[in-house]
């Protein structure tokens, strides 16, 4: 009967701790501490590479673009992680927790999914590196999720909503990574 009994216990400490390893691993994937996204154009085509990871004072997103035409590209955190083709418009407005105006340059901006426009270069590629201060994934990966969308133009830092930016020209859902 004790071994019975020593068994049942520890069968139930097992379990307890395997349930309690699952919730923690749960717990961890909520706080991670990156998320990424493939940007692709209407057509399907894979337009650019974002990594979004969390540190000190803000969120650092990295993208790398490939296969484009030579110029700048207006590129900001959209606050819906959707992505239908062709005008990517399921994607929302940008993430703007804050309510404020658009544009580094605006005396009312700036939103926080609000980036630096995307530079490509002759050979079709370009890079991004930048911080969005006081951000955190927590804030960005809500319920509905978030997406990163690139426009056709340049974007002027200034006007409201999306910096006379143009058309959404490709599109990549976050997801933990």
């Amino acid at each position: 009967m004790k071994r019975l009994a020593s068994l049942l216990l520890t069968g139930i400490f097992v379990l307890t701790g395997a349930c309690a390893h699952q919730g923690h691993g749960t717990a961890m994937a909520g706080s991670s501490s990156g998320a990424s996204a493939e940007l692709h154009d209407a057509a399907g085509v894979t337009k650019a590479h974002a990594q979004v990871s969390e540190m000190d004072g803000g969120l650092r997103v990295k993208v790398q673009a490939e296969q484009m035409a030579p110029g700048s590209y207006g590129i900001h955190i959209h606050a819906i992680g959707k992505c239908d083709p062709p005008d990517f418009t399921t994607a929302g407005p940008h993430w703007n927790p804050a309510g404020r105006q658009h544009g580094k340059d605006n005396p009312q901006g700036m939103h926080e999914g609000d980036l630096p426009n995307l530079v490509i270069g002759a050979d079709g590629t370009g890079t991004l590196d930048f911080v969005a201060g006081g951000a955190t994934l927590t804030g960005l990966l809500d319920a509905d999720g978030a997406a990163i969308v690139l426009h056709a133009g340049a974007d002027d830092y200034r006007t409201d909503p999306s910096g006379n930016s143009g058309a959404r020209v490709a599109c990549g859902v976050l997801g933990r990574s």
